[in-house]
Order: structure tokens, then C-alpha cells, then sequence
């Protein structure tokens, strides 16, 4: 047994999350916390050991999925039986007695459980096992310790567990035992919104009698929101039930006298008073925290203290100024968390200074909004490509209360933010050689990395990688390629723009850039196709590559077993053929430490079975054939109609002229980002290869090590032959829980959350907004795909998906039409779904939840929104 006196946070593998936290909140000056002990692990230990039972159900459980709700149910079950059965040993009887004996040997305690995997600052686990109140007496108090260590095993408990990454044979369990508080009002104070995750704000819930009134839903309390010693918002609620102490034990629902039921529960000043206490326990933890309190009186208790898990992390700054991040995932289509040496090596590329936060990066863009003539530009060029962001910034300015408005001007010293890297590029004459130009030259640059780093090791090589990057900052910022980007947007925006004014016709650039050339990305897509039909006549090969999908095979050996099937080096070669010039690419590419297909190229085989299934021989040639006619003829249509009009001749000559410049530099646009990948990889390549030969020297553990480290903490690895292996291991286990953060839109430096909204009133009832990207109306079977390598999609199917970036272009030539979560005007999934004449609505929040695998919908892709038919 431990007191509580005798616990800091160095005795959670003793005493457990809940323990430990109230150990070291018994040691805050100022806070109140009811006495008690805990009974540590040692004792959960022992109990386990000495039931042989426990083993059985418990390795079915190692077994068994998340999802298999039924399987976790029984076993867990199973496991709970034999724990509440156990006979407690004599001298653990003895031992719990003599503490209790201290408290009063019939005082009524609160019996908590305690694990070791609980209330930690990247998981909570709140609410996962069980709490008993008002319990007394030695034989109650054993009887409760023992279905507080059988509820390790609850469903909820192990469910949780398994999302979390956390072994259920590794966790144990403590058990607190505290002296009862019975209070006149309780509740929770969050130090953080947790609405709009604001750190400066904290959030009172108050209710008559035991918080559990609150926890249980039984009651709703008043709710108080706090800012530096002010509240600032107040909402009573009508309390008609309350939770009190049961004469025999335990807790019972009681009704409030009518007088009370209205009134609330806390006065402004003990609102003001409990905030401030909040603010001196969230000091010593050092991150906002969620208390549960109970008031006796005047005097506030103090039952818990654990972490706000769901919080996204903020930027560190090390200065107090307000500062607005604009997230760069949601312009980039990756808003997954990145490693470490992903966001690094991120940075080191990009022109603008990048924060770090959750694993994510953000560009501050506070200095331009500080200005008329940076806000008007930001919001204007924002408003354009992602409506929702432009909305959230455009909520904080109007409130007015974070960014100071200061006169138009030269950028601060040192102010990078402040304004376009290299300013607006220079127009350029409509030249389609300049663009064959740009790429030759980017290809040249990468045959020359891939001859110079395949020989390096050791220093050189981190130093090569280095001075290659300049090199790659170089091609991708040439003023000439900026120039033929902005040119080609420019001119589909002139399109839009005057045909909607002239002719009526909305996004009518839509119909006349499919079938571009030079788009490297689409072209990717439709040469599957051509893998499709080189496979499609080997029915053995075939039904291989079936076995391979439904096996999920790693690696690329299985290329090499196609040799020995009649077709499979025809097979084989088409498929390496097709990676030589793609395989760089994934998901997510864009963080050089994710898989690329070359790496595990079975990603691909459902989409090469799909396209064997869906497709007629010839697909790919018949398919960019169609959307160049379609284009032609729409610009024939548009034309001739022009001229029908006064002062058509003219029209028709700037259209024609606008028309032949988007042609001639639509397609570039995804050029860029293909040759950064395809430098990634090649750099990704050099130092697993480097990181191998730190393994065999005893310096990493194994080569995915280096992921967690950053690029000049790797040079440092490698110049001295010594890491850090806590950091390493720290790194991985902090990665874990961005993983399931999600990302902001906006975030300021208070911890505020930003994600916009539609201002539109002219939707049809019960339809899903979001903004139109690419013309047509389409209905069809909506296909909720998380992980293209799983995806089975026929032929009319609707994709929906969290995102899209270049790796997920083999599945547009299958499917009728596009929804997602994240996206923009000129992001990838609405480049490539125009080329493809695909109507699509992206931005729609919450479209994988909304929408269910199998329903059928109608995207409208002209008008910005998504019905659900079915």
C-alpha cells in the first residue's frame, strides 16, 4: 500500500495514472484532496499469477480484432469472472485493513481504478474501467478492489487498448481508495475549451450533488466559460435530478427541491475561484487538464486531475505574440501525420518558414493578416482554393480580437510571411516548347542524382542529400515554371469567369482542360490500364495476382514468382516497366518516409484487378482519345456561340487565345511535385541504405529508426556513430498519438480550432456542401475508400474519401465521380477529376462518416454539393 503522500508521478507503474495524479496533486499549494492509498500493481500481480485460469482467455483476447465486438464481449467476460472470484491472500487482506484503519475504519471511501495505461498525456482512458462510491467497511472495500481489477477487462476497456496500441497483458492495475466527499455541488473544469480547444479559456460544468450526475448524462449542468479572471458566457440549466449517497452504499438518483432547480449551482466568484485553481494544477502538470471537483461548503475538493487527450497540439513559439497557422496539409492532400525526418526534410525544401505541431506543419500567416493589403490578398487567394479556410480566417478577423490591423507597409525585418516568396511571377507568351523545356531539363537533374548518389555512404552521402535539395529548391522554384503554373490557373480562371458572364455556363474550363498534355499524373492513371491489358489475356497470372491481394502480401517478391506462370514475364516486365516510371509515388507522398509502391507494389494489384474487370483492351488510348474530342468540341461550341453575339468576333478570338493557353500549361501543374517525389525516393533509397550499415555497426536498432530522427540529427548519427535511443524510442511513441489527431484547417496560438463553414443558403434539404471543383452531375453507388490498396470499385462507382493525392490517380479512371473531405480549386484530386471529365465536390466535411459504403448519391459537381439518395 501506498498513501498518497508517499506517490509523485515517478510510482505509475506502481499506483497508475489516477493514483499518481493524485499523488502530485496532494502536493499543489492550495488544493484540497480528500486523503486515501492506493493498493499498487504488485498486489493485481500477485492475483494474476495465482490464476492459471487467466491465461486461456486471455491469448484468445491477444487474438482477437478491434472490431470483433462479439469475440472481445465473451472473452473479456470470460477474464472478468475469474478476477472478481479470486481470494484475496491474507496479508494483502491485512495490509489493505491497516491502511483503511488510517481513514477510519468505517469512514465511506470512493473506490477508483487505476491503471498503468491510464491518464496519460497521450490517452486518457477515462471512463474505461470502474469507479465505486460510498463504500464501507473492510469487506465492501475487498469485495469493490476486486471488480475495480476485474474491470481492466471490461469490452470498452480492451476495445480501447487495442486502438491505442496498448498490450493487455503489459497493463496493470492499481486501485485508489479515498476518503468520501459528499458535496453539496460537483462537476468538471476543462483549462481548455473543449469546444474550440482555446487554452486561455477554461469551462466549468457544475450540478447539485456527486459529479457523477454529469458523467452518467443523468443531469445537465450550468456551464461557465472563464478568460483571465472573467467570465465570459453563462448557461443555467433546470436541474430536476441529482446523484447523492444511498443510506446502505453506493449512490442513488434523488430529485431537486423545485426552488433549487433553477438556480445555479456555483456563484460567479467560486466560478472565478475554481478556474484559477485550474490554472495552477494545469501549471504543475504542464498541459491543460480535466478536474473533477467537489464543493463542501466553500471549500472546493479536489477527486481528479487527468490530461485533455483530444487537444491538437500548439506551435512552439518561445514568444507570447499572437500568431493564426494555416495548416499546410490541407493545401498539400496529406493531412496525415508525418515522421520526423519527413517533416524536416518537408522543410528544408519549402521556401516559407514552417511550424510543427501534432506532426503536422503550418505556415503562421498572422503578419499578413495584420495588414489591408495582406489580408486582401490571403483572403482573395484563399477564397478561391478553399473556402473553408478562407471563412475561419476571416471569423477571426472579424472578432477582432487576436490580429492587430496595422497600416499596409514594408514586411518586418526577417518577416518571410509577409509576403509571395519571389512576389507574383512575370507572364509568359504561350509557348507549349517552354513546357516540354521545363521537363527535360527536371528529368536531366534526376538521371544525374540517381548516377552521382548510388556510390555514396557515410557523411558524404548526408552531405550530398543536402546540397542536392538546393538543387531541387532550384527546379522547383524556377520563375519560369511558376510563370507557366500561374498562367495556366490564370487562364482557366479568365475562362470560367467570362464564359459564365457572356454565355451563362458555369466552369465551363472544366470541359475544355480534359485530355491535356504533358499532365504527368493523369497520364499515370491511364497507363495502368495499359498493365491492365498486358495482364488481362493470363488467366493463371490472374488469379495469382488475386491470391496476392487477398493475402496482402508484403514487399515486391511476388513479381518475381510471376515468371514461372505461362503470361508472367510479360506480366512482370509491364508491371516493373510501370514502376520504373511511377513506383516513387503513395500515399502521402510527400513525407519521404512513407512506402512507396516500389517498395510494395502489391498496393497496386486492385487496381490493376479492377481495371481487368471493368475495362474493355484499349481503355487507356480510348479514354484520352474521348476527353480530347469532348474538349474540342466544347471549345467549337463555345466559340460558335461567341460569335452569334454582339461583338462576338472579339470574344471568340480572347477565348480561343485563353483556350490554347490553358491547353498548352494545365497539364504541367502536377510536373513539379513528380520530380520532387521522384528525388524523395531516390534520397529515401541512399539512406535506408545508409541506415542498414548502421544497423549491422550496432548503432540502430533497425532501419525505419532513422524515420524518427530529423535530417541534421541524422548527419550527426552518422558522423559519430552514437543515437539516442530514448529519443528514438519517445519519437515513435509521440508519432502513435498524432496519428490520431486530426488536423485543423486554422489554429491559432491559444489552441483555437478553425475548420470554416459554407455560407450558402441555396442547398436542397439535407444535402452535404462543399465546393465544386470539376462540372457535370453524376448519380451513383458511393464506395467509402480509406486505403486505395483496398479499394473495389466497378465501373460508375462514387469515390469517397478523406483525400486524394497523385498515388490515388488509378482509381479515377474507374469510378463516375469524386467526394471529399479536404480539397481545393487546384488541389490534385480536382486537377486530375477535370482532366478526366470526373464531376467532383471536395471539401465536404465529415463525408466518410456522413456518407455510408453502398448508399447511392448524386454529386453535383457544378453546384458544390452531394445528396444522399438511399
Amino acid at each position: 500500500m501506498l498513501g498518497f503522500e508517499e506517490i509523485d508521478s515517478t510510482n505509475i507503474a506502481e499506483v497508475g495514472g489516477k493514483g499518481a495524479h493524485l499523488g502530485e496533486l496532494s502536493r499543489i499549494d492550495g488544493v484540497h484532496v480528500p486523503d486515501g492509498f492506493c493498493v499498487t500493481t504488485d498486489a493485481f500481480r500477485r492475483i494474476v499469477a495465482g490464476a492459471p485460469s487467466i491465461d486461456a482467455p486471455l491469448d484468445l483476447l491477444a487474438r482477437a480484432e478491434p472490431d470483433d465486438h462479439a469475440a472481445i464481449r465473451a472473452l473479456s467476460a470470460d477474464v472478468r469472472r475469474v478476477v472478481e472470484d479470486v481470494t484475496i491472500p491474507d496479508d494483502l487482506v491485512a495490509a489493505i485493513g491497516e491502511a483503511l484503519a488510517r481513514l477510519g475504519e468505517h469512514t465511506s471511501c470512493a473506490v477508483r481504478s487505476s491503471a498503468t495505461a491510464e491518464d496519460l498525456p497521450t490517452a486518457s482512458f477515462a471512463g474505461q474501467q470502474d469507479s465505486y462510491l460510498n463504500i464501507a467497511g473492510l469487506p465492501e472495500i475487498l469485495r469493490h478492489v476486486r471488480r475495480c481489477w476485474a474491470s481492466l477487462f471490461t469490452e470498452r476497456a480492451v476495445t480501447y487498448r487495442r486502438r491505442n496500441g496498448f498490450d493487455d497483458r503489459r497493463v496493470r492495475m492499481a486501485v485508489v481508495v479515498q476518503r468520501m466527499v459528499f458535496p453539496d455541488a460537483a462537476g468538471i473544469l476543462f483549462t481548455a475549451d473543449p469546444v474550440t480547444s482555446n487554452r486561455k479559456i477554461s469551462t466549468v460544468e457544475a450540478a447539485w450533488g456527486l459529479g457523477e450526475a454529469l458523467v452518467s448524462g443523468l443531469a445537465t449542468g450550468d456551464v461557465h466559460t472563464v478568460r483571465d479572471d472573467e467570465i465570459l458566457t453563462t448557461k443555467i440549466a433546470t436541474k430536476p435530478r441529482s446523484v447523492r449517497p444511498a443510506p446502505g452504499g453506493g449512490t442513488r438518483e434523488a430529485p431537486v427541491e423545485a426552488r433549487h432547480q433553477g438556480r445555479p449551482a456555483l456563484t460567479d466568484a467560486q466560478v472565478v475561484r475554481l478556474a484559477r485553481l485550474g490554472r495552477r494544477i494545469e501549471a504543475h502538470f504542464g498541459r491543460p487538464q480535466d478536474i473533477e471537483w467537489c464543493l463542501t461548503g466553500d471549500d472546493f475538493h479536489i477527486v481528479q486531475s487527468r490530461p485533455i487527450t483530444t487537444l491538437f497540439p500548439v506551435p512552439e513559439t518561445g514568444d507570447r505574440e499572437n500568431h493564426v497557422y494555416v495548416s499546410v496539409g490541407h493545401q498539400q492532400m496529406m493531412t496525415d501525420a508525418m515522421r520526423p525526418l519527413g517533416l524536416s526534410l518537408w522543410q528544408l525544401t519549402t521556401p516559407r518558414p514552417m511550424h510543427e505541431a501534432g506532426g503536422r506543419l503550418f505556415v503562421d500567416v498572422a503578419p499578413l493578416l495584420a495588414t489591408p493589403a495582406g489580408r486582401a490578398n490571403l483572403i482573395g487567394t484563399l477564397g478561391r482554393s478553399d473556402p473553408l479556410i478562407r471563412d475561419a480566417l476571416q471569423s477571426l478577423l472579424d472578432r477582432g480580437d487576436l490580429i492587430p490591423s496595422l497600416p499596409d507597409g514594408p514586411a518586418p525585418d526577417g518577416d518571410t510571411a509577409a509576403a509571395p516568396a519571389g512576389g507574383p511571377p512575370a507572364p509568359i507568351e504561350t509557348d507549349p516548347a517552354i513546357v516540354t523545356q521545363l521537363i527535360r531539363h527536371n528529368q536531366d537533374s534526376v538521371a544525374t542524382l540517381r548516377n552521382e548518389i548510388r556510390t555514396l555512404s557515410g557523411p558524404a552521402l548526408l552531405d550530398f542529400v543536402l546540397a542536392d535539395i538546393a538543387e531541387l529548391r532550384r527546379i522547383l522554384f524556377d520563375p519560369r515554371s511558376s510563370q507557366v503554373i500561374m498562367a495556366g490557373m490564370e487562364a482557366a480562371w479568365w475562362l470560367n469567369d467570362h464564359l459564365e458572364t457572356w454565355l451563362g455556363e458555369r466552369n465551363a474550363a472544366d470541359a475544355l482542360t480534359q485530355s491535356v498534355p504533358h499532365n504527368i499524373t493523369s497520364e499515370m492513371g491511364l497507363a495502368l490500364l495499359d498493365v491492365a491489358d498486358t495482364i488481362r489475356p493470363h488467366a493463371d497470372v490472374v488469379a495469382f495476382l488475386h491470391r496476392v491481394a487477398d493475402e496482402g502480401r508484403e514487399g515486391d517478391g511476388f513479381l518475381d514468382e510471376l515468371a514461372d506462370l505461362p503470361g508472367g514475364r510479360e506480366a512482370r516486365e509491364a508491371l516493373r516497366g510501370y514502376l520504373d516510371r511511377y513506383g516513387m509515388r503513395c500515399a502521402g507522398e510527400i513525407d519521404i518516409t512513407r512506402t512507396r509502391w516500389s517498395e510494395h507494389p502489391a498496393t497496386l494489384v486492385p487496381a490493376i484487378l479492377g481495371n481487368i474487370r471493368n475495362f474493355e483492351p484499349g481503355a487507356g488510348r480510348r479514354h484520352f482519345e474521348q476527353g480530347l474530342l469532348a474538349s474540342q468540341h466544347k471549345e467549337r461550341d463555345v466559340l460558335t456561340r461567341l460569335r452569334a453575339l454582339p461583338g462576338g468576333e472579339h470574344r471568340a478570338r480572347e477565348t480561343k487565345r485563353m483556350i490554347d493557353r490553358v491547353r498548352a500549361f494545365a497539364g504541367y501543374r502536377e510536373y513539379p511535385k513528380y520530380g520532387m517525389v521522384s528525388r524523395y525516393f531516390l534520397y529515401k533509397q541512399a539512406l535506408l541504405r545508409e541506415a542498414g550499415r548502421l544497423v549491422d555497426a550496432g548503432v540502430l536498432r533497425e532501419k525505419e529508426d532513422i524515420f524518427f530522427l530529423r535530417f541534421q540529427e541524422l548527419r550527426d548519427v552518422v558522423r559519430t556513430g552514437a543515437v539516442d535511443a530514448a529519443l528514438v524510442l519517445e519519437r515513435r511513441e509521440a508519432f502513435r498519438s498524432h496519428e490520431a489527431l486530426t488536423p485543423p484547417r486554422v489554429l491559432t496560438s491559444d489552441g483555437e480550432t478553425l475548420n470554416g463553414r459554407y455560407l450558402r443558403e441555396d442547398l436542397p434539404p439535407g444535402a452535404l456542401a462543399g465546393l465544386a471543383v470539376s462540372a457535370g452531375t453524376v448519380e451513383g453507388r458511393a464506395r467509402v475508400v480509406t486505403d486505395m490498396a483496398r479499394a473495389d470499385l466497378e465501373a460508375g462507382d462514387i469515390l469517397v474519401t478523406a483525400y486524394t493525392d497523385p498515388s490515388w490517380t488509378p482509381l479515377f479512371v474507374t469510378v463516375a465521380g469524386l467526394v471529399t473531405e479536404v480539397g481545393g480549386l487546384m488541389t490534385h484530386g480536382a486537377v486530375i477529376a477535370r482532366e478526366y471529365g470526373l464531376p467532383a465536390v471536395v471539401g465536404v466535411e465529415g463525408a466518410t462518416r456522413l456518407i455510408r459504403d453502398g448508399q447511392r448519391i448524386r454529386v453535383h459537381g457544378t453546384d458544390g454539393y452531394v445528396q444522399i439518395l438511399t
